[in-house]
């Protein structure tokens, strides 16, 4: 049967159209918003001036792919259809939270989160940063998980202390460094078997003295590892800080998944908004010595993988449960520093992806800072 198309399309059919979409947070349709600038049709091309708020990625995304879906399902005769989004933070809200002032010299800040304690958060974080220095990053870590500091250990220096240094006539803490990594933690100023018994209030400023009270120098990365659950200490850093983005651990299990799932839900708030660079699926497998070839999925096959698929945002990778990746924690020299061996490997590609997030952060959404990340070609090219 001939199938008979209409040989002009119409802007005004096509305007009309995208009324019956909106975009996610937003009451109205993407015509009443205002979000729809323009529409432009060029013989079988139609391009779109989009204008959207949210500066988080997958609102973008879900948006122009929402667009392109009506207009080729309902306009058969575009062949091409161009969206040029730009993204517009909004007017000043008295409800949202208030975000802090940048640390001179850093560049991204990194929120590393888990909705769940023990899916390997602060093991995740230590090998993302080994493998940041690794390509030439400068990186900093602060262990923002105030009552289960881990990165003293996982970096051998559990009996350093940040020493006072005097910068521009004030005194501030200068970090601990190991493997190149700039450290600083509660645990540096407790004792191994001392619990920190403390009110939100007083862990709040504790962190914040651990932020602007420190001489971090320059800084391309800085890595937030912050405590499981959606609390007062994670309130307390995004009030402080202008993050760069959030990367969320899980682990494959329905239980683990549920809580990263709000763990996502809490940066992608509207009182929030902090965009969500991916998710990294912890102990997704397990592989023996013996049987290489062979992998058996203790936890669930794919979780966390469905999981960044069913909420739009990008799916980072996943790390196999490696008895060397324990040991090493333990040790206190993080795997990712085990040269050609396969989790060095895993982390490679997992932290290229992380920077390839960032660098699409950074040019598509409002900045956070006033240097960025522009490319990345093997090592790293960072502007200023």
């Amino acid at each position: 049967m001939r199938s008979f198309l209409p040989m002009k399309l119409d802007r005004k059919e096509i305007l009309k159209a995208l009324e019956s979409i909106s975009i996610a947070g937003e009451g109205q349709n993407m015509v009443e918003s205002g979000a729809v600038q323009n529409v432009v049709v060029f013989g079988d091309e139609v391009v779109v001036d989009l204008v959207i708020h949210s500066p988080a990625m997958h609102t973008k995304k879900r948006a122009e792919e929402d667009i392109k879906k009506l207009i080729h399902e309902q306009f058969p005769a575009a062949t091409v259809v161009k969206i040029n989004t730009k993204v517009e933070a909004p007017a000043a809200n008295a409800s949202q939270a208030i975000k802090g002032k940048a640390i001179p010299g850093i560049s991204n800040i990194i929120a590393v989160a888990s909705g769940k304690g023990g899916v390997g958060k602060s093991t995740v974080t230590a090998n993302l940063a080994v493998s940041l220095a690794k390509m030439g990053f400068s990186v900093g870590i602060l262990d923002a998980d105030i009552y289960g500091p881990s990165m003293p250990i996982m970096f051998d220096v559990e009996n350093e202390k940040p020493i006072s240094v005097e910068v521009d006539g004030k005194s501030k803490m200068k970090p601990v460094e190991s493997y190149e990594i700039k450290l600083l933690s509660i645990g540096f100023f407790t004792a191994p078997s001392q619990a920190v018994i403390w009110r939100g209030p007083m862990a709040a400023k504790a962190l914040t003295q651990m932020i602007f009270d420190a001489d971090w120098g320059q800084l391309d990365f800085m890595l937030i590892d912050l405590p499981p659950g959606t609390g007062d200490i994670h309130l307390s850093i995004m009030q402080s800080l202008p993050i760069t983005g959030a990367v969320v651990v899980s682990t494959p299990q329905a239980v683990a998944l549920a809580d990263a799932r709000k763990g996502v839900s809490m940066f992608l708030s509207d009182s929030i908004n902090i965009p969500i660079l991916g998710i990294i699926e912890n102990m997704a497998y397990f592989t023996p010595e013996e049987l290489p070839n062979n992998k058996y999925y203790i936890f669930g096959k794919e979780g966390a993988q469905q999981l960044a698929e069913d909420l739009a945002v990008p799916f980072l990778g996943e790390v196999p449960l490696v008895q060397s990746v324990r040991e090493a924690g333990d040790y206190g020299r993080p795997a990712a520093m085990q040269e050609d061996s396969i989790i060095a490997k895993v982390f490679e590609s997992i932290t290229r992806k992380v920077v390839q997030e960032v660098v699409r952060r950074n040019e598509t959404l409002p900045p956070t800072e006033a240097i960025k990340i522009t490319t990345m070609a093997g090592c790293a090219a960072v502007k200023k």
